[in-house]
This record gives structure tokens, sequence and C-alpha cells, in this order.
């Protein structure tokens, strides 16, 4: 049985490259002073030699494990949903496409992204994690007002943006979608097709989300001189909009129009229209927010609010990295606008 070769050395990349071991050193752990004409000839003998430079030692010099976690935050004592916690991280599209968008920026700079759920049970068990220095940075999803997470990574220095607007204030960067303009298209649409007795499926109230499109539908059907509409609160899943729509209707059998804050709970509320006799869009116009592939899913296919997710999570990345590179840089906040799809239910 062949002996497999020895991998090559430090040393021979040095002799190659006809520099010392330092000056490979240098390069390989990305030193800013390294003369371009040497750094040159080092990258030339690593190619040529096949050396892979042992990442593990790396990290120790440069203090930088070239990892980003891509963590997703539920508070203590949240509240009870219709789905478990990791259910609704791996059902919801919003999830997946917001990985898709930081992988997008991250991948070329030879970033890997970890994805870490981290629910009640897990909070101390990824704190620590993250305390330790397994990953340069984190991109923190999280939704509820009442979430510690981002004041706890704040407080311990980890470098880290948020996915949208704090329920309290934090000295980190976030990215969101420009949310009450988003709500007001729907409302202005769902009033140009002449619907006057609208209602809505809100989301948690205890996540800023759902409490800003919540707010914005009353104030743009105020606007319009309509009534502030029913409401019903989901959890932002197709089941809690499908029993949100049976108890809007139990109450309200006239509603002609119907906003509700995702498109999975929309995609729920139009099955149990259909179940109940309304048609889609005839009977009931409904608009969702987001633009998921669950607009795409549903039947029929859903009119919505799109806000690109991917470009909000790869902005996400880039101020990040911006972080990583300018320890120390104030926080800063984009906003993205958001648009109108129309397709059938409306």
């Amino acid at each position: 049985m062949s002996t497999p070769p020895r991998p090559p050395t430090l040393d021979e990349v040095a002799v190659a490259a006809g520099v010392s071991r330092a000056t490979v050193s240098r390069v390989i752990n990305d030193v800013p002073t390294v003369d371009p004409r040497m750094r040159a000839a080092v990258e030339r003998a690593i190619q040529e030699t096949g050396y892979v430079p042992n990442l593990a030692a790396r990290s120790l010099v440069t203090r930088r494990t070239d990892s980003v976690a891509l963590v997703i935050s539920e508070p203590p004592n949240h509240r009870e949903y219709a789905a478990t916690f990791l259910n609704r991280v791996f059902t919801d599209p919003y999830f997946g496409r917001l990985t898709a968008g930081a992988q997008e920026v991250l991948r070329p700079e030879g970033i890997h992204l970890v994805i870490i759920p981290a629910d009640p049970p897990a909070h101390e068990q990824v704190l620590r994690y993250l305390r330790q220095g397994h990953v340069d940075g984190v991109l923190l999803i999280s939704s509820h007002a009442a979430d510690p997470f981002p004041g706890q990574l704040a407080e311990m220095g980890v470098a880290t943006v948020l996915s949208a607007r704090p329920g309290r204030p934090v000295p980190l960067s976030y990215v969101d979608v420009d949310q009450p303009a988003g709500v007001r298209l729907a409302a202005e649409h769902l009033v140009s097709r002449g619907r006057r007795r609208l209602g809505t499926i809100a989301g948690p109230q205890d996540m800023p989300a759902g409490q800003d499109r919540l707010s914005a539908f009353r104030d743009a059907l105020a606007r319009q001189g309509l009534p502030a509409p029913p409401v019903v609160e989901g959890d932002f899943t197709r089941a809690s909009g499908e029993a949100a729509a049976r108890a809007l209707l139990d109450t309200h059998p006239d509603l002609d129009g119907l906003f509700v804050a995702n498109d999975l709970m929309a995609e729920g509320a139009v099955r149990a229209l259909q179940e109940l006799g309304r048609e889609v869009p005839g009977d009931v116009s409904v608009v969702g927010f987001d633009d998921s592939s669950a607009a795409l899913e549903a039947h029929p296919q859903l009119t919505t609010i799109h806000q690109p997710v991917e470009e909000m999570a790869g902005e996400m990345a880039r101020l990040l990295l911006a972080g990583l590179r300018e320890p120390g840089r104030s926080p800063r906040t984009v906003i993205f606008n958001p648009t109108l799809v129309v397709r059938d239910s409306s």
C-alpha cells in the first residue's frame, strides 16, 4: 500500500519563492506591509507547490476565524405559537432568502456562514459560543421586542448587524424595509379595487414588524376615510392565517378586502376563505406582505408587498464586514423601499 504524498511545508514555499519563512507567514496572514513583489512571489509559490495554509494556526495569529454566524433568536418567556420554533425557522421562506442573500456577499470573501437557531433552551449555550470567539461576527435575526440578545451582544462587544429595527434601542447597525410605506401600498391597492369593508390579519404584537404593519394599516384606512379594521392576530404561520380568517368572517361576514401581514398567513387565509364559500378575489380581495415563495404557491397567486430580502441580507453582510475591518465604526441604519406586486388575489 503506497504512502500518501507528504503535503508541502512553509519552508518549501519559502525556498520556491526565494524569501524567508517569516515573509511567507506574513503573506498567509495577510499582513499589509509585505512588499507587493514578495507577496506575488509567495502567492505563485503557494500555487506551484500546492501548499494549504493551516487555518487553525492562522486564526491564532490573525484572531480571525473567517466565519460569521447567522443567529435566529427567540427570547425567553415568549408567547406560545401554533408551530415549534425550529418548524417556523425551517419552513418560513424568509429565513432561506436571508441566508441566500448573505451568502452572496460572504462567499466571495472566503467567509463561511454558520446558521445557529437560538431558542430559549439554547440561549446561554449560543452566547457562550459567540463569547469564545468561534466566529468573527453575527448577523442577528431578532424579531421580538423583548429579546435580550441584541443588547447582550452589544455589551459583549461582538460585531453584530440586525435584520430589522430592534424593539429596544441598542448601539448596533440594522437593515429594514420601510414597513409603513409597504402597508400604505397595500391599503391603497385594496381601496382602488373598490373594497371598503376591510379587515386585517396582524402579525404578533410582540414583534416590531407586527406592530408597525398593524398601526400603518389603521393609519392608511383613516387617511382614506374608512373605519378602523377588525383585527385578528396571527403568528406569521400558514395555520394561524387560516384560523384568523375564519375568526374574522365569523364576526364580520361582509368583509370584502383583507390585508395580511405576511404571505404565509395570507396563503392560509385564502384557503379558509375558499372553504367558507368566498371567491378570491371575487368576494374578498387579499393582499399579503413579503413576496415570498408562499405568494406563488397560493391559489390564486397572491398580490403582495415585495421586500427585497436577499438585497437586505447582502447589505447586512456588507455592514458586518465593514465593521470587522473598522472596529469602533458608528452603527448605521439602512432602509429599503418596498413595492407592490399585483397578482390574482386582488
